[in-house]
Protein backbone atom coordinates (compact mmCIF):
# COMPACT_ATOMS: atom_id res chain seq x y z
CA UNK A 1 0.00 0.00 0.00
CA UNK A 2 1.31 3.18 -1.03
CA UNK A 3 0.74 7.06 -0.66
CA UNK A 4 0.07 8.55 -3.57
CA UNK A 5 -0.18 12.22 -3.89
CA UNK A 6 -0.10 12.78 -8.04
CA UNK A 7 -1.71 15.42 -9.59
CA UNK A 8 -2.12 16.91 -5.93
CA UNK A 9 -0.94 20.47 -4.87
CA UNK A 10 0.40 21.05 -1.26
CA UNK A 11 1.14 24.52 0.62
CA UNK A 12 3.37 24.40 3.61
CA UNK A 13 4.15 27.14 5.66
CA UNK A 14 7.03 27.01 7.51
CA UNK A 15 8.39 24.45 4.60
CA UNK A 16 12.09 26.21 5.26
CA UNK A 17 12.36 25.25 8.94
CA UNK A 18 13.63 21.84 10.07
CA UNK A 19 10.57 20.04 10.28
CA UNK A 20 8.78 21.75 7.49
CA UNK A 21 12.00 20.49 5.25
CA UNK A 22 11.20 16.96 5.68
CA UNK A 23 7.22 17.10 5.36
CA UNK A 24 7.88 19.42 1.71
CA UNK A 25 10.65 16.18 0.85
CA UNK A 26 8.70 13.52 2.05
CA UNK A 27 5.39 15.51 -0.17
CA UNK A 28 7.20 15.55 -2.77
CA UNK A 29 8.28 11.98 -2.78
CA UNK A 30 4.55 10.80 -2.76
CA UNK A 31 4.23 12.89 -5.77
CA UNK A 32 2.73 15.95 -4.56
CA UNK A 33 3.35 19.03 -6.14
CA UNK A 34 5.04 21.66 -3.11
CA UNK A 35 4.54 24.99 -2.51
CA UNK A 36 7.51 26.36 -0.12
CA UNK A 37 6.55 29.18 2.26
CA UNK A 38 9.17 30.45 3.95
CA UNK A 39 9.05 33.95 6.33
CA UNK A 40 12.80 35.10 6.40
CA UNK A 41 14.63 32.01 5.73
CA UNK A 42 15.20 32.39 1.59
CA UNK A 43 18.45 30.16 1.70
CA UNK A 44 16.80 26.93 2.93
CA UNK A 45 13.72 27.83 0.81
CA UNK A 46 15.68 27.81 -2.67
CA UNK A 47 17.67 24.88 -1.53
CA UNK A 48 14.86 23.12 -0.87
CA UNK A 49 13.17 23.80 -4.19
CA UNK A 50 16.04 22.37 -6.16
CA UNK A 51 15.70 19.31 -3.95
CA UNK A 52 11.94 18.48 -4.75
CA UNK A 53 12.23 19.56 -8.72
CA UNK A 54 14.64 17.09 -8.63
CA UNK A 55 12.50 14.57 -7.76
CA UNK A 56 10.05 15.72 -10.92
CA UNK A 57 7.53 17.75 -8.90
CA UNK A 58 6.31 20.91 -9.61
CA UNK A 59 7.69 23.40 -7.13
CA UNK A 60 7.65 27.06 -5.93
CA UNK A 61 8.51 29.36 -2.80
CA UNK A 62 6.38 32.15 -1.35
CA UNK A 63 7.16 34.83 1.12
CA UNK A 64 5.28 36.26 3.63
CA UNK A 65 3.63 36.47 6.95
CA UNK A 66 1.17 34.05 7.33
CA UNK A 67 -0.34 35.99 10.47
CA UNK A 68 -1.30 39.38 8.05
CA UNK A 69 -4.48 38.54 6.09
CA UNK A 70 -3.13 40.71 2.77
CA UNK A 71 0.23 38.59 2.59
CA UNK A 72 -1.91 35.25 3.05
CA UNK A 73 -4.47 37.02 0.22
CA UNK A 74 -1.00 38.15 -2.21
CA UNK A 75 0.42 34.05 -1.09
CA UNK A 76 -2.78 32.57 -2.65
CA UNK A 77 -3.06 35.13 -6.12
CA UNK A 78 0.62 34.14 -7.10
CA UNK A 79 0.41 30.06 -6.19
CA UNK A 80 -2.79 30.43 -8.36
CA UNK A 81 -0.91 31.74 -11.12
CA UNK A 82 1.91 29.43 -11.01
CA UNK A 83 0.48 26.23 -9.79
CA UNK A 84 -2.99 26.34 -9.51
CA UNK A 85 -5.07 25.96 -6.33
CA UNK A 86 -3.94 23.76 -3.86
CA UNK A 87 -6.24 20.86 -2.58
CA UNK A 88 -3.49 20.09 0.56
CA UNK A 89 -2.53 22.97 3.34
CA UNK A 90 -0.20 21.86 5.96
CA UNK A 91 0.02 24.58 8.49
CA UNK A 92 3.04 24.10 10.04
CA UNK A 93 4.70 27.66 11.09
CA UNK A 94 4.82 29.16 14.35
CA UNK A 95 6.70 32.48 15.85
CA UNK A 96 9.63 31.53 18.35
CA UNK A 97 9.81 32.95 21.52
CA UNK A 98 11.33 32.41 25.19
CA UNK A 99 9.49 30.42 27.37
CA UNK A 100 8.93 31.88 31.08
CA UNK A 101 6.71 31.69 33.66
CA UNK A 102 2.87 33.52 33.60
CA UNK A 103 3.90 36.25 35.50
CA UNK A 104 7.13 37.00 33.26
CA UNK A 105 5.98 36.47 29.86
CA UNK A 106 5.27 38.90 27.96
CA UNK A 107 1.77 39.52 26.43
CA UNK A 108 3.37 40.32 23.17
CA UNK A 109 4.11 36.57 23.44
CA UNK A 110 0.84 35.35 23.61
CA UNK A 111 0.16 37.95 20.87
CA UNK A 112 2.70 36.46 18.99
CA UNK A 113 1.36 32.48 19.52
CA UNK A 114 -2.29 33.77 19.03
CA UNK A 115 -1.55 34.57 15.58
CA UNK A 116 1.11 32.57 14.56
CA UNK A 117 -1.83 29.17 15.56
CA UNK A 118 -5.26 30.64 15.66
CA UNK A 119 -4.79 33.40 13.01
CA UNK A 120 -2.39 31.50 10.61
CA UNK A 121 -5.28 28.46 10.34
CA UNK A 122 -8.01 30.99 10.24
CA UNK A 123 -6.40 32.89 7.57
CA UNK A 124 -5.20 30.17 5.37
CA UNK A 125 -9.08 28.44 5.24
CA UNK A 126 -10.35 31.52 4.26
CA UNK A 127 -7.68 32.08 1.91
CA UNK A 128 -7.73 28.45 0.59
CA UNK A 129 -10.96 26.19 1.43
CA UNK A 130 -13.57 28.44 -1.48
CA UNK A 131 -11.27 26.32 -4.11
CA UNK A 132 -11.43 23.21 -2.56
CA UNK A 133 -15.19 23.23 -1.53
CA UNK A 134 -15.64 23.71 -5.64
CA UNK A 135 -13.28 20.60 -6.35
CA UNK A 136 -15.21 18.64 -3.51
CA UNK A 137 -11.64 17.32 -2.05
CA UNK A 138 -9.32 18.83 0.07
CA UNK A 139 -6.99 18.02 3.26
CA UNK A 140 -6.09 20.62 5.90
CA UNK A 141 -3.11 19.37 8.28
CA UNK A 142 -1.93 21.55 11.16
CA UNK A 143 1.09 20.86 13.59
CA UNK A 144 0.26 20.92 17.34
CA UNK A 145 1.88 20.13 20.33
CA UNK A 146 1.81 17.64 22.94
CA UNK A 147 2.38 20.29 25.48
CA UNK A 148 -1.36 21.27 24.53
CA UNK A 149 -1.93 18.21 26.63
CA UNK A 150 0.95 18.73 29.12
CA UNK A 151 0.58 22.06 30.52
CA UNK A 152 3.73 21.95 32.10
CA UNK A 153 4.90 25.48 33.75
CA UNK A 154 6.46 27.74 31.50
CA UNK A 155 4.33 26.34 28.05
CA UNK A 156 1.51 28.81 28.85
CA UNK A 157 1.58 31.20 25.65
CA UNK A 158 2.46 28.08 23.74
CA UNK A 159 -0.61 25.98 25.02
CA UNK A 160 -2.78 28.98 24.85
CA UNK A 161 -1.85 29.54 21.31
CA UNK A 162 -2.20 25.90 20.20
CA UNK A 163 -5.22 25.06 22.30
CA UNK A 164 -6.51 28.20 20.70
CA UNK A 165 -6.14 26.50 17.49
CA UNK A 166 -7.01 23.23 18.50
CA UNK A 167 -10.60 24.99 19.16
CA UNK A 168 -10.99 26.44 15.58
CA UNK A 169 -9.92 23.48 13.80
CA UNK A 170 -12.73 21.54 14.73
CA UNK A 171 -15.48 23.79 14.35
CA UNK A 172 -13.82 24.09 10.64
CA UNK A 173 -14.16 19.95 10.40
CA UNK A 174 -17.54 20.03 11.11
CA UNK A 175 -18.28 23.14 8.82
CA UNK A 176 -16.84 21.87 6.13
CA UNK A 177 -16.66 18.21 6.27
CA UNK A 178 -20.26 17.61 3.84
CA UNK A 179 -17.74 18.88 1.26
CA UNK A 180 -15.61 16.18 1.75
CA UNK A 181 -12.79 18.35 3.08
CA UNK A 182 -10.93 16.76 5.97
CA UNK A 183 -9.24 19.12 9.05
CA UNK A 184 -7.25 16.99 11.00
CA UNK A 185 -3.50 18.15 13.57
CA UNK A 186 -0.53 16.23 13.88
CA UNK A 187 1.07 16.62 17.52
CA UNK A 188 4.73 16.33 17.64
CA UNK A 189 6.36 15.28 20.89
CA UNK A 190 10.01 16.87 21.68
CA UNK A 191 11.41 15.36 18.19
CA UNK A 192 15.15 14.65 16.76
CA UNK A 193 15.78 17.26 13.85
CA UNK A 194 19.00 18.56 12.22
CA UNK A 195 19.20 21.14 14.94
CA UNK A 196 19.98 18.20 17.50
CA UNK A 197 20.56 14.97 15.01
CA UNK A 198 24.66 13.72 15.78
CA UNK A 199 25.23 16.09 18.84
CA UNK A 200 24.48 15.29 22.48
CA UNK A 201 21.51 16.75 22.90
CA UNK A 202 20.40 14.36 20.63
CA UNK A 203 19.22 11.95 23.43
CA UNK A 204 17.41 13.81 26.69
CA UNK A 205 16.94 10.86 29.26
CA UNK A 206 15.20 12.91 31.92
CA UNK A 207 12.58 13.30 28.66
CA UNK A 208 12.98 9.58 27.64
CA UNK A 209 12.19 8.03 30.49
CA UNK A 210 8.53 8.75 30.68
CA UNK A 211 8.20 8.48 26.75
CA UNK A 212 6.85 4.34 27.12
CA UNK A 213 8.72 3.55 23.56
CA UNK A 214 11.68 5.57 25.65
CA UNK A 215 13.59 7.47 23.05
CA UNK A 216 12.59 10.51 21.44
CA UNK A 217 11.14 10.09 17.49
CA UNK A 218 12.04 12.37 14.85
CA UNK A 219 11.22 14.75 12.15
CA UNK A 220 10.40 11.78 9.64
CA UNK A 221 8.15 10.20 11.94
CA UNK A 222 5.92 13.55 11.95
CA UNK A 223 6.41 13.97 8.10
CA UNK A 224 5.18 10.43 7.73
CA UNK A 225 1.79 11.50 10.00
CA UNK A 226 1.10 14.45 7.47
CA UNK A 227 1.71 12.25 4.44
CA UNK A 228 -1.05 9.48 5.50
CA UNK A 229 -3.86 12.72 6.19
CA UNK A 230 -2.84 14.04 3.12
CA UNK A 231 -3.85 10.65 1.74
CA UNK A 232 -6.91 8.69 0.35
CA UNK A 233 -5.64 6.39 3.13
CA UNK A 234 -7.42 9.13 5.80
CA UNK A 235 -10.51 9.98 3.59
CA UNK A 236 -12.82 8.81 6.61
CA UNK A 237 -10.83 10.82 9.20
CA UNK A 238 -11.13 14.49 10.42
CA UNK A 239 -11.43 16.94 13.51
CA UNK A 240 -8.43 14.19 15.24
CA UNK A 241 -5.57 15.14 17.19
CA UNK A 242 -3.10 12.80 16.54
CA UNK A 243 0.07 12.59 19.10
CA UNK A 244 3.31 11.68 17.56
CA UNK A 245 5.39 11.29 20.29
CA UNK A 246 5.83 7.51 21.26
CA UNK A 247 2.98 7.91 24.15
CA UNK A 248 4.25 10.40 26.08
CA UNK A 249 0.60 12.26 26.25
CA UNK A 250 -2.37 10.20 25.30
CA UNK A 251 -5.89 11.68 24.73
CA UNK A 252 -8.74 9.81 27.03
CA UNK A 253 -11.87 8.80 25.76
Amino acid sequence: MNIDLSNKLAVITGASGELGRVITRTLAGCGADVVIHYHRDKAHAEELLGEVRARGVHAMTVQGDITRADDVQRIKREIAGTLGDPSILVNNAVIQYQWTTVLEQSVEDYEGQFRSCVLQNVLMAKAFVPAMIQHRWGRIIAINTECAMQNWPSQSAYVAGKRGMDGVLRVLAKEIGEDQITVNQVAPGWMISDKYRGTPAEHQPEYEKNVPLKRRGNDQDIANAVAFFASDLAAFITGAYIPVCGGNVMPAI
